[in-house]
């Protein structure tokens, strides 16, 4: 029996031992999976500030503008110096270069040793600092001291150039590329001789925009492509206002044309999540200044035709990549495309075209405009089309000048006609759209109708009649016409066609009442009192009888 009971403690204690050495082994498989998660973490830099939670005012001046500041200051004061020395003859040409030299590298190698701290808006700046020093090193030794050529000069500018634009790839920083490419857009200007190396210049900027929007379609740094974008429209600007003689064009049109299709293909390389605003400002900038640019050279070559031929030209780019960017879902960008086409095709008329054709044109084209909208639901082609109108019209009302031979069949009539045509078109497709702000337009449009037909008319009148004959004509078409709107208003249900006829009628009393007493004959004075009173006492009945309480519109 002792024995057994000996066994059973045994047992006990052997069971014991092995649960608590399972439990320790549990424990020491944690332990070793906790280090093995521990050592597969990134470990923070050593000395890595802590980033505050929130960037207020305060934060931005004291970590971002102070350092700049600083920067600004410290090479001041260095400048200060090496000018110091440099006037005392301390240090001559080619040190002085060699000291540039070494500034500038000597802050870029610094500033990577600051990132690597954690100090990235730091060292961006002083990167930035370190590569103006080696341009303007390089200036200096060129253009200065005369110590190196010009051409060693721009390839060894373009080399800082390559090299910084690689390091901001690589660092994925914006600002590190956007002093790049001030320094590429500077160096032409600083190693500037004087002399007209069109050529050159051009295929250099071209490159300079095709890498801005190479970054831009694998980096989207906007502000750099916006930047290229002024940079190169500065440098065009120079080269024409200095060099431009008509022998020239073939290098400026092919230049500008080059240009105009780099940043046109803008828009096509973006990300339907980028429609930013900045791209549309691009697409207006790159197709205004472009279609100024050609308008200039066909001006200076005195040839209007294909200053037409290219807006017409223009409107179609603009409408197929209009169709190309709708089919990507950029709904803004692509209707910002269509109202460019439309547009051009606007400017085109007056361009190709002369004396009242011009109208007819633009007539046509806001009627076109319009209709294109209706089908597409494009708002912008209404837009562009209600300016075609107001041009066409305010044309018609003020410029247009005719010496008819007949009277009422003449161009004077029909164009006025194809006017109030193309407006009442305008107004009965507006009139159908609800809660819309086009349906508040047509009114305006009514009223322009109203007025074109009274001015015509009245120019018909003038043409037709002299004397005391003219007067009493006026007073007979103002009545006839009045009347005319009060039956449509009463017809159609209208208080604003009512409201017209009464207005004009007011008028025509006014004129009756002051002018053809004093003015006309007996005869025509009484013809011109009675149909007025007939015109009044057949309004007055009309309203009496209660016709104007039908369902108004």
């Amino acid at each position: 029996m002792a024995n057994d009971r000996q066994y059973d403690e045994l047992r006990r204690a052997i069971d014991a031992l092995t649960a608590r050495v399972a439990q320790l082994e549990r424990l020491i498989s944690g332990e070793r999976r906790e280090a093995a998660a521990r050592r597969s973490a990134p470990a923070p830099p050593i000395n890595a500030p802590k980033e505050p939670h929130t960037y207020d005012l305060e934060s931005r001046i004291g970590g971002h503008w102070l350092n700049r500041v600083g920067i600004v200051a410290v090479l001041t004061g260095v400048s200060y110096f090496l000018k110091y020395a440099f006037d005392n003859e301390w240090v001559g040409p080619a040190g002085r270069v060699v000291i540039g030299f070494i500034a500038g590298v000597a802050l870029v190698f610094w500033s990577e040793h600051v990132r690597r701290s954690g100090y990235g808006a730091f060292s961006h700046s002083l990167k930035a600092t370190g590569i103006g020093i080696l341009y303007l090193s390089l200036w200096a030794c060129s253009q200065l001291y005369h110590l190196i050529p010009i051409s060693l000069a721009f390839l060894a500018m373009m080399s800082v150039t390559a090299a910084t634009i690689a390091l901001a790839l690589r660092q994925n920083a914006e600002l590190i590329a956007a002093f790049a490419a001030i320094g590429a857009f500077l160096t032409p200007v600083v190693l500037s001789t004087g002399e007209n190396n069109a050529a050159v210049l051009f295929t250099y900027v071209t490159l300079l925009d095709a890498g801005a929007l190479f970054l831009f379609h694998y980096r989207s740094w906007m502000r750099l492509l916006v930047g290229s974008y002024i940079g190169t429209l500065i440098l065009y600007s120079s080269w024409h206002s200095t060099f431009y003689t008509p022998n020239q064009f073939p290098i400026a049109i092919t230049s500008i044309s080059v240009i105009f299709v780099i940043f046109g293909l803008v828009p096509f390389l973006q990300r339907p999540a980028l429609e930013a605003l900045a791209i549309q400002l691009i697409v207006l900038a790159n197709s205004a200044v472009y279609f100024y640019e050609l308008w200039e050279l066909f001006q200076h070559a005195a040839a209007t035709r294909p200053a037409a031929l290219a807006a017409i030209a223009l409107s179609s780019v603009y409408f197929t990549g209009a169709h190309f960017l709708t089919s990507r879902t950029l709904a803004a960008t692509a209707q910002i495309h269509a109202a460019i086409g439309s547009a051009f095709l606007v400017i085109a008329v007056p361009i190709a075209l002369d004396a009242h054709w011009i109208t007819i044109g633009w007539l046509a084209e806001g009627a076109a405009l319009i209709q294109t909208s209706r089908r597409t639901r494009n708002k912008t082609l209404d837009f562009i089309g209600g300016i075609a109108f107001g041009l066409g019209v305010c044309r018609l009302l003020v410029v247009d000048q005719y010496n008819p031979r007949l009277i009422f069949f003449n161009e004077r009539i029909a164009i006025s006609a194809l006017a109030i045509a193309v407006l009442a078109l305008a107004a009965i497709t507006w009139a159908r759209l609800e809660r819309d702000i086009r349906r508040q337009i047509v009114p305006i449009l009514i009223v322009a109708m109203n007025v074109v037909a009274l001015v015509s008319l009245n120019r018909e009148v003038t043409d037709a009649f002299r004397g005391i004959l003219r007067d009493f004509a006026y007073s007979a078409l103002w009545m006839a016409y009045g009347a005319g709107l009060m039956f449509a208003g009463f017809w159609k249900a209208s208080r604003f066609l009512r409201w017209q006829a009464l207005i004009l009628i007011f008028v025509t009393i006014c004129k009756v009442f002051s002018y053809d007493t004093s003015s006309l004959d007996r005869g025509y004075r009484i013809l011109s009192f009675i149909a007025l009173g007939m015109v009044l006492l057949v309004t007055s009945f009309l309203y009496q009888r209660g016709w104007f309480k039908f369902k108004d519109t």
